[in-house]
C-alpha cells in the first residue's frame, strides 16, 4: 500500500518523498485509525487527507469551515485529475444536483462541505448511502473553546462516529496546545487509542520581528516600501481600521484591498480573486481573512494590533511563505494594545474560567512579544517544540535589545500610580513624572506631589514602554471600572520596598533600510535569466486565467525555478521536475516547453500515460463547466 502511494505522490502531485510525519499519517489512515494531526502551515497537512482518499475505497468527506478554502483545495485537485467538488451556497441549485447525483454513484474521490451543511438531516442521509473512505475534520482548533477561533458549528460533529460507524476519521490543525489537543479529541469523540502526530512547529524560512509601536501606520509604511510588488496580508482589529490603512496604502501607490465581514459578499469574493491571482496585492483584514487559503508566495504577514493569542498569532503569520522561500511576519504593539486586549477579555460574557484561559493566552503572547532572547526559540517553546539553539532569523537575534536595570524607573513609576490615587491612565500619570503643567494635574493638585517632575529626564515614549513592561511582567494593571486607570498589583508592594529588582528593555529604535528592488529578485534568479523567468511566469498567468484558477495552481514558483535552472527539453525530462504530475504534464507541459525555448522544441504535445487522463478529463468535464 505505501508503495501504491509513493507511486501516486509521484504520478499526481509530481513529488518524489513524503515530508516529515506524512507517510506515518498515511499508514494509519489506510489502516482505517482515527488520527489526530498537527502540522505546521505549509507542512503539507491536506496531502495526508487527500492520498488516503483516493486510494481507499469510496469518497472522502472534508470537513472544513470556509468556502475559500474548499474552492480553492477543489480547483487545486482538479487540476491535478483528481475528482473533486464542494457543495455549498454558492453553487447553482442545477450544479448542486450534478454534484448529489455524482456522490451517489461514487464518481467522486473527495467532497468537501462545511460542518453547518453536514449537519443537516438531508445531507447525512444523503451521506448514509454512500461508501465513505474516510472524514477529514480540517481546522479542527475550531471545535475547542480553548482553541483560538471556537467555531459553535464544529460542536455538533461528534455524531459523525455513531452515523458512520467504521470510518476513519483525521482531525487536522496547525495550531494546537496541548490542552487544546485534548479537548480537539474529547469533542470530536475519538477513542482512546487514536494516533496523535505533532509535528515540528518551526517555520524557519520566516524572520519575525516586534517592535514598539509608535505610529503604526508610519512603520507600516516604511515595512511595506521595502517590499513594493510583492503580496502580502495586513491585520488590524477593527473593520474601520482595516479601510483607513487600505485607503492610506492605496494612496502611497500600493494596491490594498480591505476585507472583513461587514463588507457585502460579492466585494469580499472579489478582494480574495484578486489576491490569489494578481501579484502585489496586500489585503488590508481582520482575522475573518486568510485561513485555509493556499496562495504560496504570500511574502510577509503585518500585525499593526496585537492578535488575541500565541496560537492565533503562529496561525496568522503562517499564511506567509508557504513556498519556503524568505518571509517576514512583522508586527508592531504598544501600551493601548495591552490595556485593550485585556479589557476585553475581563469585559466579555464568557464564564471565568474561560477568562482565566483567556487572560493566560494573552500574558503569554504579550511576554513573548517582550523576550529579550531568541523569539523563534520562545515560541516554539509554547507548543512545547525545543530548537537546540539561536535562530540567527529573528529581530533578537539580528539586533539583540538592551537591557538596563529599570528598578528606580519602575519606583518611580509605581510611587506615581499609588500616589495620584490609582484612578487615571498613563498619560496623566507619565504628565506627573515629567513635570508637565497640564490643567487635570492643576485640578488635583498633583503639581504638589512628591512623584511630580522626578522622571522628567524621560521621554513620553520611554515612559510608555516602562508602563506597558511593567504591564506585562504583572506589576500594573488596567481597572476597567475606572476607563483604564492603572492600579498596582501585589507584586508591586516588592518593588516600592526595594526587594525586587526590575530588568527593562530598551525599545529599539530603528531605521528602515531602503531596498531599492522592487519584486522579488530574492527568488535567486540571475539577472541574465530574468527575462526568460518572467516569460515562464507569463506563460502561466495565461493558463492560469484560461482555466479559472489562480497562477500558483498552475505551478508553484520552486517549480517554476527549477525548469529555469534545469532547462527540460522534453516532457520526459519535465516529468523529472518537483511539482510536475502527470496530469499537469499532459495540460501544460508543451506550453512550458515551448516558453523555455520557443520553437526549438521539437516534441509535441502528449505524454506517457495520455489516454489515461483524457479519461479522467472527460469524466470531470461535468465539473469544470
Amino acid at each position: 500500500m505505501l508503495q501504491h502511494a509513493r507511486d501516486l505522490l509521484r504520478e499526481v502531485y509530481g513529488y518524489t518523498d513524503f515530508r516529515d510525519a506524512q507517510e506515518e499519517v498515511l499508514a494509519a489512515a489506510l489502516a482505517g485509525r482515527d488520527t489526530l494531526v498537527v502540522m505546521p502551515t505549509g507542512a503539507g497537512k491536506s496531502l495526508c487527507y487527500q492520498l488516503p482518499s483516493i486510494m481507499r475505497p469510496g469518497t472522502g468527506l472534508v470537513v472544513s469551515p470556509l468556502i475559500a478554502l474548499m474552492q480553492d483545495q477543489v480547483g487545486a485537485l482538479r487540476q491535478l485529475g483528481v475528482r473533486a467538488a464542494f457543495l455549498n451556497s454558492t453553487l447553482a441549485y442545477d450544479e448542486q444536483w450534478r454534484i448529489i447525483e455524482a456522490v451517489r454513484a461514487g464518481a467522486l474521490d473527495l467532497l468537501y462541505l462545511a460542518p453547518e451543511r453536514l449537519l443537516q438531516e438531508d445531507t447525512l442521509s444523503l451521506l448514509a448511502g454512500v461508501d465513505l473512505s474516510l472524514i477529514a475534520i480540517d481546522e479542527a482548533h475550531c471545535v475547542s473553546q480553548w482553541g483560538h477561533d471556537f467555531r459553535q458549528d464544529y460542536l455538533g460533529l461528534d455524531v459523525l462516529r455513531d452515523r458512520f460507524p467504521g470510518v476513519p476519521r483525521m482531525a487536522l490543525t496547525a495550531t494546537a496546545d496541548a490542552t487544546t489537543r485534548d479537548d480537539i479529541l474529547a469533542k470530536l469523540a475519538f477513542d482512546s487509542g487514536a494516533k496523535r502526530f505533532v509535528s515540528g512547529f518551526d517555520r524557519p524560512n520566516i524572520r519575525y520581528t516586534v517592535r514598539a509601536k509608535t505610529d503604526a501606520n508610519a512603520q507600516l509604511r516604511a515595512f511595506l516600501e521595502e517590499r513594493r510588488g510583492e503580496a502580502g496580508i495586513v491585520y488590524a482589529m477593527t473593520r474601520k481600521k482595516t479601510e483607513s490603512i487600505a485607503e492610506m496604502l492605496n494612496a502611497r501607490g500600493f494596491t490594498a484591498l480591505p476585507y472583513h465581514a461587514g463588507l457585502p459578499g460579492d466585494v469580499r469574493a472579489t478582494s480574495q480573486g484578486r489576491f490569489l491571482r494578481e501579484d502585489g496585492v496586500i489585503v488590508v483584514a481582520t482575522i475573518a481573512f486568510g485561513m485555509g487559503i493556499d496562495k504560496p508566495d504570500v511574502r510577509f504577514v503585518a500585525h499593526v494590533d496585537l492578535p488575541k493569542s500565541v496560537e492565533a498569532y503562529y496561525q496568522e503569520t503562517g499564511r506567509s511563505g508557504r513556498d519556503g522561500e524568505p518571509a517576514e511576519a512583522w508586527m508592531v504593539y504598544g501600551l493601548q494594545d495591552v490595556v485593550r486586549m485585556r479589557q476585553m477579555v475581563d469585559m466579555s460574557e464568557a464564564d471565568d474560567q474561560h477568562k482565566r484561559i483567556e487572560r493566560g493566552k494573552l500574558d503569554a503572547l504579550l511576554g513573548w512579544c517582550e523576550v529579550t532572547t531568541c523569539r523563534r526559540r520562545a515560541l516554539l517553546r509554547h507548543f512545547g517544540d525545543d530548537l537546540p539553539e539561536d535562530c540567527g532569523n529573528c529581530d533578537v537575534c539580528l539586533t539583540p535589545p538592551e537591557t538596563q536595570d529599570g528598578t528606580t524607573a519602575a519606583q518611580k513609576l509605581l510611587s506615581a500610580i499609588y500616589r495620584t490615587g490609582q484612578r487615571f491612565g498613563a498619560g496623566h500619570v507619565i504628565d506627573v513624572l515629567r513635570g508637565k503643567d497640564t490643567e487635570k494635574i492643576r485640578q488635583w493638585g498633583h503639581e504638589r506631589l512628591s512623584t511630580y517632575g522626578i522622571g522628567a529626564d524621560l521621554s513620553v515614549t520611554e515612559w510608555r514602554s516602562f508602563v506597558r513592561q511593567l504591564m506585562v511582567q504583572g506589576f500594573v494593571r488596567a481597572d476597567d471600572a475606572r476607563f483604564g486607570a492603572l492600579r498596582l498589583t501585589a507584586d508591586a508592594r516588592a518593588v516600592l520596598r526595594g526587594e525586587r529588582t526590575v530588568r527593562l528593555r530598551k525599545d529599539a529604535s530603528v531605521k528602515p533600510r531602503v531596498r531599492t528592488v522592487s519584486q522579488r529578485e530574492v527568488f535567486e534568479v540571475d539577472p541574465k535569466d530574468q527575462d526568460l523567468w518572467e516569460t515562464l511566469r507569463q506563460c502561466r498567468r495565461d493558463l492560469a486565467e484560461e482555466a479559472g484558477v489562480p497562477p500558483y495552481v498552475i505551478f508553484h514558483d520552486a517549480t517554476l525555478k527549477e525548469m529555469l535552472h534545469r532547462r527540460p527539453v522534453s516532457l520526459e525530462e519535465m516529468l523529472a521536475i518537483h511539482g510536475v504530475g502527470q496530469a499537469k504534464l499532459e495540460r501544460y507541459g508543451a506550453a512550458f516547453l515551448d516558453a523555455l525555448h520557443g520553437e526549438e522544441n521539437p516534441e509535441p504535445a502528449g505524454a506517457p500515460g495520455s489516454s489515461s487522463q483524457g479519461e479522467i478529463r472527460e469524466e470531470l468535464s461535468w465539473q469544470d463547466h
